[in-house]
Parts: C-alpha cells; sequence; structure tokens
C-alpha cells in the first residue's frame, strides 16, 4: 500500500498492536489521520492546530493514542469521539517531538526544552518530569522498556531514566574528541526486542 494524503512530510507513523490493520499517522500539513490496510483511502482525519511530531497508538487500545505536536501539547484520542481529545497535557515548554507508552495508563513525551514528562492518561495528570540530558534543537530519540526510558541527547550520550525517579539512572557518553564531538549529537534509541539493550 501507498498512501498520498498528507499536503506536507509525514514525521510518524505507528500502528495499532491490538488491531494491526489500522495506523495513525501525523504530518507538517497540522492534520492526524486515520488509515486501513484494508482500504487505499484515509478512514479519518483530524485537523490539528499545530504541526504533529509523533503519534502513538495505546498499546492496550485500537481506539486511543497521543500527538505530540509543535505547539508544545501532548493530546489524547479516542477514535470513537473525535471532536475533541480526551485530555490535552501542557507542560512541555517546547515543540513534543515524541510520545510514547509506557503502559496502558502512562505516556511519556520528549520535548526539545530538555524534558521528558510522564502522563497518566487514565487520571489526567502529570506524574513526573524528568531532566539530566540535552535537548534544546534536535530530535534526539525516545525509547520505553518496562519501567524505564531512554533518549538521546546533544552531548552525544544516551541518558536512561526510571519512571519514578525525575533524575537520570545512567548514561553513556559515545567516545568523540574535538570538534567532531561538538557537532555529535545522538538521534535515535530503540530497544531490542526481549532485551534490556539499547540502540
Amino acid at each position: 500500500m501507498e498512501y498520498g494524503e498528507h499536503e506536507k512530510r509525514a514525521w510518524s507513523v505507528d500502528f495499532s498492536c491490538t488491531e494491526p490493520t489500522m495506523l495513525v499517522s501525523g504530518s507538517d500539513d497540522c492534520k492526524v489521520k486515520i488509515w486501513s490496510t484494508n482500504q487505499e483511502a484515509s478512514v479519518l482525519n483530524i485537523d490539528m492546530v499545530a504541526n504533529v511530531c509523533s503519534v502513538k497508538y495505546n498499546p492496550g487500545s485500537s481506539y486511543h493514542f497521543a500527538v505530540g505536536s509543535s505547539d508544545q501539547r501532548v493530546r489524547y484520542y479516542d477514535l470513537r469521539n473525535i471532536c475533541q481529545p480526551l485530555h490535552v497535557f501542557s507542560g512541555n515548554h517546547k515543540t513534543v517531538s515524541y510520545v510514547r507508552f509506557i503502559s496502558n495508563f502512562e505516556l511519556v513525551s520528549a520535548s526539545v526544552d530538555s524534558t521528558l514528562c510522564l502522563w497518566d492518561v487514565k487520571e489526567n495528570k502529570r506524574l513526573h518530569t524528568f531532566r539530566g540530558h540535552t535537548n534544546l534543537k534536535n530530535f534526539a530519540g525516545l525509547a520505553v522498556y518496562d519501567e524505564y526510558i531512554a533518549c538521546g541527547s546533544e552531548t552525544n550520550e544516551v541518558f536512561v531514566y526510571h519512571k519514578d525517579r525525575s533524575r537520570p539512572a545512567t548514561s553513556h557518553r559515545f567516545s568523540k574528541r574535538g570538534k567532531e564531538a561538538r557537532s555529535c549529537f545522538t538521534s535515535a534509541v530503540c530497544r531490542k526486542s526481549d532485551s534490556l539493550t539499547i540502540y
């Protein structure tokens, strides 16, 4: 399948874990689209107020998903009523670059304000703000596993946080020296399936 309805760059795409024929996409055209692999056109279109940087389905639901935008907000939607989001989370102070679910009820957002925020999507509240990495310009990656959150940094490091502590549990600096080191940053992180290894 090839989908071509977005009018600008599509930043993010995610498949539903519970309904694998469904996927969501977000774009610089300020639109979120829901797609089905069973049809050629989008199923739903949601107009947003800002560029969409990240979309992510709730792993425990085929109806719920989160959207991170350049307007510093995270929106949590239920596809059964898209007129307005279930929740709007405000706490990041710059563009929200990534959203990831750490559980069915806990959502992590990354921002270019050098913070990560942990949200409770059931109770509609912020649980923690994580600080320690440097992220002021680039999209530096975000991955989650069990109770741990990993992100890149513009200091050419990877940081790992535990969801219950606001300071890093550990970090790793990649070996670069001199001028080359100043221009390097970690742009993506992911977890190896069924492992604590981070790439």
